[in-house]
């Protein structure tokens, strides 16, 4: 089906549409046209990334490796242990 990848009337059909582009948005705006298509692109890199490394760390053996993390490192410090109570009713004894 694809044996030669570029024929010559690839390239006619290649060379109508950059002309017809020019024509339609000018040479003034392409240079910003390409920026933006640039910065667009790298935006949905950086997001696909994201999302590879977000769905890295829901693997079930990045969530046992976090959780014998968390249970080898101790308790937080946000959390109170069970020798600190918590001030619930601390105003009233008070």
């Amino acid at each position: 089906m694809l044996r030669n990848g570029l024929e010559p009337w690839h390239l006619l059909i290649l060379a109508v549409v950059v002309v017809v582009v020019v024509v339609l948005f000018g040479s003034r705006k392409l240079p910003d046209t390409a920026r933006s298509l640039g910065k667009s692109l790298r935006i949905l890199k950086s997001e696909a990334k994201a999302m590879k490394e977000e769905i890295g760390k829901d693997s079930p053996a990045a969530t046992a490796s976090a959780a014998a993390t968390a249970t080898t490192a101790g308790p937080d410090r946000g959390t109170a242990s069970p020798a600190e109570p918590t001030a619930v009713g601390a105003g009233a004894d008070a």
